[in-house]
């Protein structure tokens, strides 16, 4: 499951109500931006999964990982005595101990066979990141006067006339004795006389917040543990949320100035619930989010009366999510409220602030996907998504009118930069693609025009052809796919194909640049991001048509996508493999189940393939939250059977399936390894048995691979075992593809 951390705000509220906790907030505070640390370089992997894949994007209020994920545990859902249950958890960690010193022993034997080619594909890829982030930086937060920046674990701060050359150091978090973290997320105080900080390892899944008095010999003021999200309600009141077993339900006040005190303002009550921060960008309100995956609940604090208890802005109401502006006096309200069912801005007087009262500003367009949103003055921003392609809609409030603007075709992502001062006349943003490296855009309101901004250039691939192809699924439903490979290519039907899929939380597949990615295309591959039900793609209704009772949807959407791109003359079954992460790992473990032939190689990083025992096991702390995802079998039994006929897990049985190569992490939360242990174990099984019950000479027998991380988690890990990660997946793809050429070298690994 991205996924993969953010911050609160919108992008991932728009998502579906899911984040990576990789993610934090880069414009949520107007005063604020969301510094990562090159001590832990972006993430670059092959699993093209959303948020999975942890990149910057703005967390929602509420809701945690696009990878909510829990322990696979084993089955059966008997309420054992305490006794019985000791001897239970006693058993249970034998066997979790065996099974992993077994897949070890496994690993050391084959990796090995790797080992040259995982070399050579990791210099290649340390060569080109180097290339294509020699000119790239940290973000810059302009706050008046003065230009606060990261760099190699050091903030620093300059006067913007100055230029950066005559900028100091603040401080370093080593300094502060994080020497192995990295920088989350900054907030800065309205005066500037207190800097907030979020620190983390790649090793869990809390942050620690560190408050910073600025001056001229910066101290610390205050040091808070397991802290997800923080805003300053004024100079020097702090409100924050306190994470504990992966859930944020409760806010906190503190204050460091006259009388100090710490003390509990908010407690949510609903488990379903997760609790977020975020602070509009003209700073008067501070909200508390309290949103389920389908829920949401806002609370106002007045930051000019940062003391008084919380105003409610509507009461939950199933169904109904909705995310909060201000603008003179005047809340500007993100929400499904109304029909269709699908994102529109209204908006409310404060002193009337109930859905009685909200009016239509602007509505989307059927199947629009709206990615961002961006307040200002006298101007909001939509970022949206229709068709595969990106566009912008300006929206004036002074002239009352909507501007669209297209964005270049080739681009697949965007990345909206930091605008602390909400009364700026410029929007800056980053455009990508799997295979192009980020460009930095600006709109201007007083020019009324897009304009490419003018940086150093690095070398970007010119022959690489993009194709959006529309595959017709079970129910006549066409899934949009979008297609990158070689213009100087020939005969693409003998090309390998990697294709990715998540299709999940409403969650959009990432396509932002990876080095990977790019030199695959070099090298001759196709690459297909198959757009299916679950996913966000097509806003709302497009993630409602694939989860719970609809999850098949998206695996006969997916085995569509395939069957389509092989019809187009893209690749043939023994040269494609098919990438996932996190919740991605359900449709992938689904397809290996039921249509093994059209893959012949399988890369899965931290899947999810047990949903049923996961889904039955409330004592787990995602599980209920989980339930308007996928359903609660515990007290559906049509629910139970409808999981059971697709969980990956449940459904293995002796066949040919295709090689598979998982990655997973001791140190996972969200995906406990014992599941994954047992998935592999059971996997390895079918396919021998099916081998010795067919067996013929030459007989192919899959490599079933679990590569287990000491370090790392579901969201995080460092620069280091990302790369190493990506030249395993890399060398052992490029290893099945190279024996479907030559089958006499290929080694029986199940054994």
């Amino acid at each position: 499951m991205k996924a993969r951390m953010c911050c609160a705000g919108l992008r991932n509220l728009l998502q579906g109500l899911s984040f990576s906790a990789k993610y934090y907030s880069k414009h949520n505070s107007p005063q604020t931006v969301c510094l990562f640390s090159k001590i832990a370089p972006k993430k670059c992997h092959i699993l093209g999964c959303s948020k999975s894949t942890c990149t910057h994007r703005t967390a929602p209020p509420g809701s945690i990982l696009p990878c909510r994920f829990f322990s696979c545990k084993q089955e059966g859902t008997k309420v054992l005595s305490k006794r019985k249950q000791n001897t239970s958890m006693v058993t249970s960690e034998l066997l979790h101990k065996s099974l992993l010193k077994s897949e070890q022993k496994n690993w050391n034997n084959i990796s090995p066979r790797y080992k040259a080619m995982t070399k050579r594909i990791r210099e290649k890829l340390e060569e080109l990141h180097n290339m294509y982030t020699l000119n790239s930086r940290s973000p810059r937060i302009r706050f008046g006067e003065n230009v606060y920046f990261e760099e190699n674990g050091c903030i620093f701060l300059a006067k913007a006339d100055d230029g950066e050359g005559n900028a100091k150091i603040l401080f370093s978090i080593e300094d502060l004795g994080f020497s192995d973290a990295f920088i989350q997320r900054i907030r800065i105080s309205a005066d500037q006389r207190y800097m907030a900080i979020s620190l983390k390892s790649e090793n869990s899944e809390e942050a620690t917040c560190i408050i910073m008095k600025l001056g001229n010999l910066p101290v610390v003021e205050k040091v808070i543990p397991s802290v997800f999200s923080f805003e300053w309600a004024a100079n020097d009141v702090l409100y924050y949320t306190a994470q504990k077993n992966l859930k944020c339900q409760n806010v906190f006040m503190t204050t460091f100035t006259y009388q100090k005190l710490t003390k509990l303002v908010y407690t949510e009550q609903d488990a379903r619930f997760f609790v977020d921060l975020y602070c509009t960008k003209d700073r008067r309100f501070l909200t508390i989010n309290s949103n389920s995956k389908t829920t949401s609940e806002v609370w106002l604090v007045d930051c000019r009366h940062p003391f008084e208890s919380p105003a409610l802005v509507q009461a939950r109401t199933t169904g109904l999510m909705y995310h909060v502006e201000h603008r003179k006096d005047q809340l500007y309200i993100l929400t499904t409220y109304g029909e269709p069912a699908e994102y529109k801005l209204m908006k409310a007087p404060v002193a009337s602030r109930g859905k009685e009262n909200w009016q239509l500003v602007y509505a989307l367009e059927r199947k629009t996907k709206l990615v961002d949103f961006e307040m200002f003055s006298d101007d909001c921003i939509m970022f949206l998504k229709n068709a595969g392609h990106l566009y912008l809609n300006v929206i004036s409030f002074v002239s009352h009118s909507v501007q669209s603007i297209k964005l270049p075709t080739w681009a697949c992502e965007f990345e909206l930069e930091s605008h602390p001062e909400h009364t700026t006349s410029t929007c800056y943003f980053q455009l990508s693609s799997p295979v192009h490296p980020p460009k930095r855009f600006a709109y201007s309101f007083k020019e009324n025009n897009l304009i490419e901004q003018a940086v150093q250039e690095v070398p970007i691939i010119t022959n690489c052809h993009t194709t959006r192809l529309l595959a017709k699924s079970k129910d006549e439903t066409l899934v949009p796919i979008t297609v990158f490979h070689n213009k100087n290519s020939k005969e693409l039907h003998r090309r390998p194909l990697l294709v990715h899929v998540y299709g999940a939380y409403g969650i959009d597949l990432n396509m932002s640049f990876k080095e990977e990615k790019l030199m695959l295309i070099e090298e001759g591959w196709i690459l297909a991001y198959c757009h299916v039900r679950g996913g966000g793609e097509q806003g709302l209704s497009w993630h409602r048509d694939g989860c719970q009772h609809n999850k098949l949807k998206g695996l006969h959407d997916l085995r569509a996508c395939i069957r389509l791109l092989h019809q187009e003359g893209f690749s043939q079954p023994k040269h494609t493999a098919l990438a996932a992460a996190s919740a991605g790992g359900v449709l992938a473990g689904a397809l290996c189940n039921a249509d093994p032939a059209l893959l012949r190689a399988v890369v899965l990083q931290a899947p999810f393939v047990d949903v049923l025992n996961t889904m039955m096991k409330t004592h787990l702390p995602l599980t209920i939250e989980e339930q308007e995802e996928w359903g609660n079998p515990l007290e559906d039994e049509k629910c139970m059977k409808y999981i059971k006929s697709y969980c990956p897990y449940q459904n293995i049985k002796p066949q040919c399936y295709p090689s598979v190569f998982i990655t997973a992490y001791e140190n996972d939360e969200r995906v406990p390894l014992t599941g994954i242990l047992q998935y592999v174990q059971k996997l390895r099984k079918a396919a021998l048995d099916h081998a010795s019950r067919t067996s013929k000479k030459g007989n192919w027998i899959p490599n079933i691979i679990l590569d287990v991380q000491a370090n790392g988690s579901h969201c995080d890990s460092s620069w280091e075992h990302s790369l190493n990660e990506v030249a395993r997946h890399l060398a052992f793809l490029n290893r099945e593809f190279e024996e479907v050429c030559h089958p006499q070298h290929h080694s029986k690994s199940c054994k």
